[in-house]
């Protein structure tokens, strides 16, 4: 049975015994297990990945058709679920063991795959899609988050907070969590103090430095170094910052090798690339083959240690490297 992720609460939980939650919003998805569910069952709680339940079939059923396993209600959550363990879960209903819950969270199923089908068929069993969180929801929950902690905040930063969580509901509250703790005994709170604090879209500058130095505008990217009096600590946010959006590069060449397009391949990457950047990301994978991603993955760790190592000469080192990267060609 299909239903919107916002009336779980309202269900009677006595009454559904199997759970299929899908889709990329895994911030929504913890909330939502853990304030309706974990709560009632507090230490009795069990946790899989569908591959350790595949590989060991019969020690899983034994644990879960164990009459002394049943002493207390217990909650079952299953990670990774997929189209492979379809089986295993009509095998369960088939054997309606008492007092027990099971989740299942999965990432994107599509229409076609065969548990979706199923959950969604069947009245007694409940399917709820958990798509990406849009903007407006995003900026309810930061203003709601600092109405309710009463700090004051204005509408640029609520924006930027909105820009750079890009759709990823657990990390953004991951760092709303980051900036309360930081508030304590403070009486207001800058932009440029959340933009340090957050890891939302790393530092701003490291962010907007990496990204031109990426796509090769050597020219921007000497005028960010020059303007930015960054410290040792900012060094090694910048090259982390580098590495993170090399290794979302990999990523999007492997939708770019299956569409043969890349406009269509950064459209369609999750999480998704916000509409301001989406320009740069298509000029950096123009710029960059994918073995020379991987390459540049290697060195950017070599230079992390050399940065390290050499803390007073952190700047130039990280400089050199950064004006180097935009200024190659393609071999």
């Amino acid at each position: 049975m299909i239903i919107k992720n916002y009336e779980i609460p309202k269900l009677d939980l006595k009454k559904n015994n199997y759970f299929l939650f899908y889709g990329d919003n895994e911030g929504l998805k913890e909330e939502i297990i853990e304030k309706r569910f974990e709560r009632n069952y507090k230490d009795k709680i069990f946790r899989y990945e569908e591959k350790e339940i595949l590989e060991n079939k019969g020690e899983f059923f034994d644990n879960i058709l164990t009459k002394s396993f049943f002493d207390n209600e217990k909650l079952i959550i299953i990670n990774r679920a997929t189209d492979k363990i379809k089986e295993i879960i009509e095998n369960l209903i088939e054997k309606n063991p008492s007092d027990v819950q099971f989740i299942l969270n999965s990432k994107n199923l599509e229409k076609k795959s065969t548990l979706r089908k199923f959950f969604e068929k069947e009245k007694s069993i409940i399917c709820a899609p958990f798509y990406e969180d849009n903007n407006q929801t995003l900026n309810s929950i930061i203003s709601q988050f600092f109405r309710n902690k009463k700090i004051p905040v204005s509408q640029q930063l609520i924006n930027i907070l909105v820009e750079r969580s890009r759709g990823d509901r657990k990390n953004l509250n991951n760092e709303l969590n980051k900036i309360e703790s930081f508030y304590l005994n403070k009486k207001n709170i800058t932009l440029q103090q959340i933009i340090k604090l957050t890891n939302l879209a790393d530092n701003y500058s490291a962010s907007e430095l990496i990204d031109h130095s990426l796509a090769k505008n050597t020219r921007k990217t000497i005028t960010i170094l020059n303007e930015n009096n960054y410290s040792d600590e900012d060094n090694i946010i910048i090259i982390r910052t580098l590495l993170t959006k090399l290794k979302r590069l990999l990523k999007i060449y492997e939708l770019v090798d299956e569409k043969n397009n890349i406009e269509q391949a950064i459209s369609t990457f999750k999480p998704p690339i916000f509409w301001k950047d989406k320009p740069l990301v298509a000029q950096q994978l123009r710029s960059w083959r994918k073995n020379e991603l991987s390459s540049l993955i290697y060195e950017s760790n070599e230079i992390e240690f050399l940065i390290k190592k050499n803390a007073g000469l952190g700047k130039n080192i990280l400089s050199d490297f950064i004006i180097n990267n935009s200024k190659k060609t393609n071999n």
